[in-house]
Formats: C-alpha cells, sequence, structure tokens
C-alpha cells in the first residue's frame, strides 16, 4: 500500500470545487493532530462564499525555525463532464496515470506533503525544526479570503516564518525539473476613453474615442518597460478584451474600454508602471477625468528568493532523489506564494508536472507520487539541520 497514493485518491474524490474545502483540510488535519499539530481553522468570506482555511503548526523549540507547507485544498470547475473520460471526482487508474480533478493541481503536493511529515516525524521527533501547514479553499476564485487573510492573522499572532515550499505543480517533464524560486507581479487595468456619440456620416457632430486612442494604444503595445533580470523575463503588457459601439455599424461610439495586464518583474513597480501609462496617455492628447478614466487591480507584487538556505536545501534533496538539476524559474501565473512572501523571506514551488492542469482529464503519474514525497522529506531533514532561526542566511 502506496500512503502517498491513497491519500491522493481520498482528496480527489471529495469535490471541493473552489470554495468549497469539501472537507479536504479535515481530512489533513486528522493526519497532522496525531504528529503533534496544533489545528486552527480560520474561516472567511460571506455565508454564501465561504471559505475554509487551515494553519497547523508543530512547534518543537521556540528559537527553532520554522518550514510552512502551503497549498489549496480547491480545484477548478470540472468542464463539461460528457469530456472526460471517467468519473472527475472518482480518482481511476490508467496506463499508470491516476486521473481526477485536482489530481495535479494540487492534491498530489498535499499528500505527498502530508505523508513526508508523518514519515520524518516518526524518525526524528525531536528534530530542531518547526513544521507547519497553511493551506486554503480560495487559490482557484477571487483569493480574497484565503492565504491572505491566513498572513494577515499570522502577522497579527506574531508568527514568524523562515521557509515555505507551495506544492503547486511546476514540474514539466518530470517531477523536481523545474521549481519557481519567485514570481511575477500582476496588475490589471481598466481604460475608458471618452467620446462623443453620433452618427457616423456626420463625424464632425461627434467624437470617435477609438480615434482618440488609436496613437496611445500603439504607443502601449510598442513599449518596452523593462529588459528584466537574471531571474525574470521582461515585463509584459497585454490587451485582453477592447469594447466599443452599440452593434450598430452607423453610430460612432460613445467610449471605448479595454481592458489590459502587466505581468511584471522585479525591475519594475506597480506604481511606477501606473505612472509610466499615465504620461504616455498625457503625451496623446489623454488627461485623466476629462478624457478618459482608469482603475487599476494590483493582484500580486513580484517576489524572488535567492539561492540561498532553501533553495539549496531542495536542489540537494531533488538531486539526491532523482539525479535531475533542478531549473529555477519565475515564469507562468501567479501563485499564492505572493501573498506568504510578504511575511516569510524565503518561498518556493515544487510539485508535480502541470501539463494536464485545469484540463478535462487531468492527472498525475503515479511514478511521480513517490518521488514527490520523498523530495519533501528530504528537504525537511535537511532544514533540521540548520542553524538556529537567528544564524539562517536569508
Amino acid at each position: 500500500m502506496n500512503p502517498t497514493l491513497r491519500l491522493t485518491e481520498a482528496l480527489i474524490a471529495r469535490a471541493s470545487v473552489t470554495p468549497d474545502d469539501a472537507a479536504c483540510q479535515a481530512l489533513l488535519a486528522e493526519r497532522l493532530a496525531p504528529l503533534g499539530f496544533a489545528c486552527d481553522t480560520l474561516a472567511s468570506g460571506p455565508a454564501e462564499f465561504r471559505v475554509t482555511n487551515l494553519w497547523a503548526k508543530r512547534t518543537v523549540a521556540a528559537d527553532a525555525p520554522t518550514l510552512v507547507f502551503a497549498g489549496h485544498t480547491d480545484v477548478v470547475p470540472t468542464g463539461p463532464l460528457e469530456q472526460w473520460a471517467s468519473d472527475p471526482f472518482t480518482p481511476t487508474h490508467r496506463d499508470g496515470k491516476l486521473y481526477g480533478r485536482g489530481a495535479s493541481d494540487m492534491k498530489a503536493s498535499l499528500a505527498a506533503m502530508v505523508v513526508a511529515c508523518e514519515e520524518f516525524v516518526a524518525e526524528h521527533p525531536e528534530a530542531p525544526l518547526n513544521i507547519a501547514f497553511l493551506l486554503t479553499s480560495d487559490e482557484e476564485g477571487p483569493a480574497h479570503d484565503g492565504t491572505v487573510v491566513v498572513c494577515r492573522e499570522l502577522q497579527r499572532r506574531g508568527e514568524r516564518l523562515d521557509f515555505c515550499i507551495v506544492g503547486e505543480p511546476t514540474s514539466v517533464q518530470r517531477t523536481g525539473d523545474m521549481i519557481k524560486n519567485g514570481r511575477r507581479g500582476t496588475m490589471s487595468g481598466k481604460l475608458t476613453v471618452k467620446g462623443i456619440q453620433g452618427h457616423i456620416a456626420y463625424p464632425h457632430l461627434a467624437r470617435n474615442p477609438i480615434h482618440l486612442l488609436a496613437p496611445a494604444l500603439a504607443e502601449l503595445v510598442a513599449t518596452r518597460w523593462d529588459a528584466g533580470n537574471a531571474f525574470f523575463p521582461a515585463t509584459t503588457w497585454q490587451v485582453s478584451n477592447i469594447h466599443a459601439g452599440t452593434g450598430a455599424s452607423n453610430v460612432i461610439p460613445g467610449s471605448v474600454v479595454v481592458d489590459f495586464n502587466f505581468r511584471f518583474s522585479t525591475e519594475s513597480s506597480a506604481e511606477g508602471l501606473q505612472q509610466r501609462v499615465a504620461e504616455l496617455l498625457a503625451r496623446h492628447g489623454l488627461q485623466a477625468g476629462a478624457d478618459y478614466e482608469l482603475a487599476w487591480t494590483v493582484g500580486g507584487h513580484p517576489f524572488l528568493t535567492r539561492p540561498g538556505t532553501l533553495v539549496d536545501a531542495v536542489r540537494s534533496a531533488i538531486r539526491a532523489e532523482t539525479g535531475l538539476e533542478t531549473e529555477l524559474s519565475t515564469t507562468g501565473g501567479t501563485s499564492d506564494g505572493r501573498f506568504i512572501a510578504q511575511v516569510c523571506p524565503q518561498v518556493i514551488e515544487l510539485g508535480p508536472p502541470n501539463a494536464t492542469i485545469h484540463q478535462v482529464n487531468e492527472c498525475v503519474a503515479v511514478a511521480d507520487l513517490e518521488p514527490l514525497k520523498n523530495i519533501y522529506r528530504r528537504v525537511l531533514e535537511h532544514l533540521a539541520q540548520v542553524p538556529a532561526r537567528d544564524e539562517v542566511t536569508q
């Protein structure tokens, strides 16, 4: 019997479509409590969108460093059920793979983390390393009542975190071939350029907002915002939607709305990018308030964990378990690591291959489960040998 596989199957069988945890966290808490974890459920959000969060901590010594395993029990919706080869919430084996919604994103990681802790505590019950779990059911949703709420509460309590591993599926071909040691920031904007609606045959009586916007839009598309750095690709600006008009071909629209998004490196800041956009629009004769309105939403700031104690421990664990020299990467979307990095100096993401995440017939290779669990356990063993927390290199 493979305990990591069995626990992964048990989690998949719980239909935890965001924000419903479907008692996944309770199942994990049942496994952690006998190991000496104090489990605290922190619920947040309105009744119709209630989010379940779990903070579980095993404290060995006040001056010992703390490693946090972080992740989410919620999954994205299944999509059309008729396109699945098997029920998405019935764990099913085919050709050496375990199928089910959440198999790789990220119930395999959660199971591997828990079993790794069980093995570590059984072998090293007095090891000088505090271990914690930070779990949410709001990672796949708006992310308003999940990890960010827990981090705020931990700050209020004065909890000090030293290391964090987020179980996001980061690998490409084999477990451990890539980890994320940072993520780009994300910031969205909704730009509304104002015009005067009118008949298309009488343009002198109207003011076409699309024509007003076009020169500025061309420069926004062509702008090089930064060059990135050794860890991050260059900042990008992308339009996701442009909407204008009434649906009639003979009407000049009264406004045009552009939705866009920045994915930005540590070479840029949210405030700096906002200022540059405002200056660009002004160069093209567009004044805030009079000619346009622009609403900003900062989804997360970039974070970076440079090679050091945690990265070295993870690299060593992957090398010992798989023989791979892992690749450090900051590509891809955002994760809850962006919130944890505000309260923890060293955060990385490590999980199984991500080729099928969010897809119909999501799956994880059964052969990846045991190595993933062993990597997590080896990291625990490595970090248990670092100096007391005040001496830890950050």
